[in-house]
């Protein structure tokens, strides 16, 4: 039978499982797969997985129970197999890369951080700092401007909107780095300019946690800060 795979923990990982549902409509008993000195967490595989929400807070909460014990290596939802032996001999084959992994993650969580600014007011700095943006403004405001000012102030306010937005992201990555054993930068969506995920050891979860609540003081209004963690280091493992 096919099983669902959570996490690669250390066989001497404390492994509570007791209370904790798998996923699918009806879960399985989760159970434990070791091959030397490494375990893995499965359950049997559901004849139909979807990421639906509580399949996904099924996944997420076996996460954080083994979390609070040890060492994880979190898999991403969705991650089978296609009985015991197949898990049993990725363990093996991969053994060393697991171990080396566990090792990298030992007393780290992972925390992402995604901010935005409000888009009236980056307008209004780029208006009152960029010369030509006010210049095409203001001639598109009092009827003066030649026909392709409109097109030219608007390639004018993204290109300003991009140059200050990577700006403030290096900023504040930079800000951060030196409280975290390493950091992961993803493509921000929608309005966001920043969206990055931090591994962070328990020695400097505080120095972190304080120093991102202070930036975003110093940012003020119009700035959104959103940290969520401590979570399963998935960007890191």
């Amino acid at each position: 039978m096919a099983v669902y795979i959570y996490s690669i923990t250390s066989k001497d990982h404390p492994l509570r499982l007791d209370g904790l549902d798998g996923v699918g409509a009806s879960p399985s008993r989760l159970r434990t797969v070791t091959a030397g000195p490494l375990c893995a967490v499965v359950s049997d595989a559901p004849a139909e997985l979807r990421p639906e929400q509580g399949d996904i807070d099924a996944h997420q909460e076996v996460q954080r129970r083994l979390m609070a014990d040890g060492t994880v290596l979190p898999l991403r939802f969705g991650c089978t197999a296609p009985d015991d032996e197949a898990v049993r001999c990725a363990l093996e084959e991969r053994a060393d890369d697991y171990a080396y992994r566990l090792r990298q993650l030992e007393g780290c969580a992972e925390y992402r951080l995604l901010a935005s600014q409000d888009e009236e007011m980056l307008l209004r700095e780029i208006l009152s700092e960029s010369a030509m943006a006010r210049r095409l403004n203001d001639k598109i405001h009092d009827g003066t401007a030649d026909p392709d000012a409109a097109p030219r102030l608007g390639e004018l306010v993204a290109q300003e909107t991009r140059a200050r937005q990577e700006a403030l992201a290096s900023g504040v990555i930079e800000a951060l780095r030196p409280f975290a054993r390493k950091t992961d930068a993803n493509q921000p969506g929608g309005t966001d300019f920043l969206d990055v995920a931090f591994l962070v050891s328990d020695e400097q979860d505080e120095l972190f946690l304080t120093t991102e609540l202070s930036l975003a003081h110093q940012m003020g209004e119009g700035f959104d800060f959103r940290l969520d963690g401590p979570l399963p280091p998935y960007s890191f493992s």
